[in-house]
């Protein structure tokens, strides 16, 4: 099975942050696989821009050195590589004093062409880097700026940021990017509900009895301490990947598939997410810091460690059990995990469909589990449906839960494209679908400042839990209190 690639118009990508982590693990290898696909047409070009001083040959250089180490060898031909780097130039500018910017309206022209603006730099940049581009009238009708998360670290800065963005370019220009959303399995949800009859019918609080959304890694700090000490697994995680997830599982099904279709549904679920505040967040919410232990690699430090001394009360696993407050969801809870130094690395969507009414099968049989929808996001994206079968064999009806399982990898016996790809792809082409409207950011803050204000009001500690286990013990407690139990990824 092979799928059809149509190529996008002209462009100019400029990465802001062009020698930056993101750029060489992320960036440059989703666009020359992009340009391998054939979605490229001449002359596009992508320009990188950084503080440092360098020439075209030396970005160059780097990128070649980035695409070697992150891409592999039998996709890198030495034809396609070279039609790459051809692409390639590089203009040092500064955003704070606006050094440099002068050549690179220079360097971009004045052609009237597609140009994105990719903002892989500190979230501090932001807003100055909106300013430079726009006293330097390097923006046009067919500008789009790409926005990493986090977008703020509250509701006011998410407001204050979104303010100054939205001074400079349009709403329709402006694309704040959740990898995650890219995932191919993350669209497959809404294949899975929305283009087969057996799942909406059932898709709701009558047939549905909880739902689990983990996000987990095995990794700690990765050279984020700066970043992630001021941030938190809470703010990290829940309130852009983890919500939208969640979004995706419960919003309504979008008149049509374009993008404020879509982002209208998801809007509706984030508003009707029930509040949890200083009486409740101790119910209902877990803070976990890692320390010491044994992850696959070995033994590793612990996050006070890891961060070379001193103290810090920032969580780097949060458990929490949400409610959402309408028709198809009362009584419903969604239970989200998150952390770093986990027992494996997994993100996965569990619906767990409520137990049959009364086994005819009696005891001998086995019990009877009830069915399970299991969505992999990583590291093996798939789909799995729990089913309850008769065990082959004579010698009476004995049941088995077992899965009808679908890897996308082993379905489609293709390459199965990065998030980054598909994603900017889409930015190029001015679809928005994938991408984060302001009034979700907002609302996703708007319900995630409450708990901050909780913990700090209610001196909310962390509770530590040892590196390469599935976080402190009062997480287990959070769901096991109701009867349910996280699931064990098999």
């Amino acid at each position: 099975m092979t799928s059809q690639t149509i190529p996008v118009e002209p462009f100019d990508f400029i990465i802001f942050g062009a020698t930056g982590d993101l750029a060489e693990r992320k960036l440059l290898p989703a666009l020359f696989q992009r340009q391998v696909a054939g979605q490229f047409l001449d002359p596009s070009r992508i320009i990188g821009s950084s503080r440092t001083k360098m020439s075209d040959e030396e970005y160059r250089d780097y990128a070649k050195k980035a695409l070697q180490e992150h891409v592999s060898a039998e996709e890198l031909s030495d034809e396609a590589l070279d039609t790459f780097l051809k692409r390639l130039s590089y203009v040092a500018a500064d955003a704070t004093t606006g050094e440099g910017f002068d050549a690179l309206k220079t360097s971009i022209g004045e052609d009237d062409v597609i140009r994105v603006f990719y903002l892989a730099v500190a979230p501090s940049l932001f807003g100055l880097l909106a300013k430079q581009i726009a006293e330097h009238g390097l923006v046009n009708d067919k500008a789009r700026i790409v926005v990493e998360k986090p977008i703020g670290r509250d509701l006011a800065s998410a407001k204050q940021l979104n303010d100054t963005i939205g001074s400079v370019f349009k709403e329709r220009q402006i694309f704040r990017i959740d990898h995650y959303l890219g995932k191919e399995t993350v669209q497959n949800l809404m294949a899975l509900r929305f283009a087969n009859a057996l799942f909406e019918p059932l898709w709701n609080n009558a047939h549905i009895d909880h739902v689990q959304i983990t996000v987990a890694e095995q990794v700690g700090l990765e050279g984020r301490a700066g970043y992630y000490d001021k941030a938190g697994a809470l703010r990290d995680m829940v309130q852009n990947h983890m919500l939208q997830l969640l979004c995706l599982v419960a919003m309504e099904a979008p008149p049509t598939m374009d993008a404020d279709g879509v982002r209208d549904e998801k809007l509706k679920v984030l508003r009707s997410l029930q509040r949890i505040n200083g009486q409740t967040a101790g119910k209902l919410t877990v803070r976990g810091q890692y320390r010491a232990g044994a992850s696959a690699g070995g033994p590793v430090k612990g996050y006070l460690e890891e961060l070379e001394g001193g103290e810090s009360n920032t969580e780097t696993f949060v458990a929490i059990k949400a409610e959402i407050a309408n028709w198809r969801w009362a009584g419903v809870p969604f239970y989200l995990r998150t952390g770093k130094r986990l027992a494996s690395r997994v993100s996965e969507l569990v619906i767990e469909f409520k137990p049959i009414p009364y086994s005819i099968f009696g005891e001998h049989a086995g019990q009877v589990v009830a069915n399970q929808l299991v969505i992999r996001l990583q590291p093996d994206e798939g789909v799995k449906l729990w089913l309850m079968i008769k065990d082959p064999g004579p010698g009476g009806m004995r049941l088995k839960h077992v899965p009808l399982d679908m890897s996308f990898a082993e379905a489609f016996n293709v390459r199965n494209p990065d998030a980054y790809e598909r994603l900017i792809m889409d930015v190029v082409r001015g679809n928005q679908t994938l991408f984060m409207r302001r009034d979700e950011v907002e609302a996703a803050w708007n319900w995630i400042d409450p708990i901050l204000e909780s913990w700090a009001d209610n001196n909310q500690d962390v509770q530590g839990y040892t590196s390469g286990t599935w976080g402190p013990s009062s997480a287990i407690a959070l769901i096991e209190r109701d009867g349910r139990t996280w699931h064990e990824s098999t």
